[in-house]
């Protein structure tokens, strides 16, 4: 596998805390703690846009091709217009808001926020918040699939129907013993993958067989010749949009890890990188990965750089 860094005319000033392939081209969406969002054409090597903000921008998706979110520092959560260079903010939480995510099937742009709160509002309305869902504790991630939203909730894994949020809030218990860091979603499935603060990960995916379960957790390095654990924080999860049981896994260490579900080995390890990975995103047509090499605040000793790399 052949990595590739993005070339930036300014470099990236500050942590970057997410990045997401956008859902048919190759164009990445990219925030970072340097208040800035980015739009970089992966194909043509060029930056189509940069809008700056006054807060931190902590995680960022796409509603279609032309249009974006992010989640600020200072609670906002801002829709972003990339054809005129326009945004708007949609909406606040009472603290930082860490997490925002939309669907297609119910035209929902969907935050967390550090005030514990889930907050959803309707594309199709004006600013009109839809619901408001108070959780009790920290939520650390989210996704979406289908009409389902997963939160993790300290060890525990929040599911949702989209359909009905402000009444249906069933929780299932992870395999977990210490907290969930990041939470991905199986796609075109039901299920999925929690990666923990000490590095490991639990796969939950579900088949119309219960024979065909899968249910097991798994820790991402094995024990050092010294017999010792690798206890490093799996920052983020993400699964092949056309192979569902092909998922990468990104720590705090700058590994980058292919896996099989279904065989449950390791397909490939990537040359560790210089820095923690951040974030991690596949394009939609599953034959190219970007890998965010960033400092996440998380650790001492970690570099203060931030790169990103696609890989075939």
């Amino acid at each position: 596998m052949t990595g590739v860094p993005l070339v930036f005319d300014s470099p990236i000033q500050d942590a970057i805390s997410s990045i997401q392939f956008a859902p048919q081209s190759n164009n990445l969406l990219i925030s970072s703690w340097d208040s800035c969002l980015r739009l970089y054409d992966v194909n043509g090597s060029v930056l189509r846009l940069e809008a700056s903000s006054e807060a931190s921008l902590l995680d960022c998706c796409f509603q279609n091709e032309l249009v974006g979110f992010s989640a600020g520092s200072d609670g906002s959560v801002r829709r972003y217009d990339f054809h005129s260079g326009t945004s708007e903010v949609v909406g606040n939480h009472d603290d930082l808001s860490i997490c925002v995510g939309y669907s297609n099937e119910t035209c929902q742009v969907i935050s967390v926020g550090l005030d514990n709160k889930i907050l959803a509002w309707d594309t199709r309305m004006e600013k009109e918040l839809l619901c408001l869902v108070n959780v009790g504790s920290e939520v650390q991630s989210l996704s979406l699939s289908g009409f389902e939203m997963m939160v993790a909730v300290g060890r525990s894994v929040y599911v949702y129907d989209l359909r009905n949020l402000a009444k249906s809030i069933p929780s299932k218990k992870s395999d977990m013993d210490v907290n969930i860091k990041c939470i991905s979603s199986v796609p075109h499935s039901r299920g999925f993958a929690v990666g923990s603060v000490d590095g490991r990960v639990a796969l939950e995916m579900s088949s119309s067989s219960d024979s065909n379960d899968i249910r097991y957790m798994f820790r991402c390095h094995p024990k050092s010749t010294e017999k010792r654990l690798h206890l490093v924080s799996v920052n983020d999860i993400v699964f092949n949009t056309l192979m569902d049981s092909a998922f990468y896994t990104g720590d705090n260490e700058g590994y980058v890890i292919g896996w099989d579900a279904q065989s449950r080995k390791r397909l490939f390890e990537l040359p560790r990188y210089p820095n923690s990975i951040s974030s991690l995103s596949i394009n939609n047509k599953g034959q190219l990965l970007a890998v965010a090499s960033s400092y996440t605040y998380q650790e001492a000793k970690e570099r203060y750089s931030s790169n990103i790399h696609t890989t075939n």
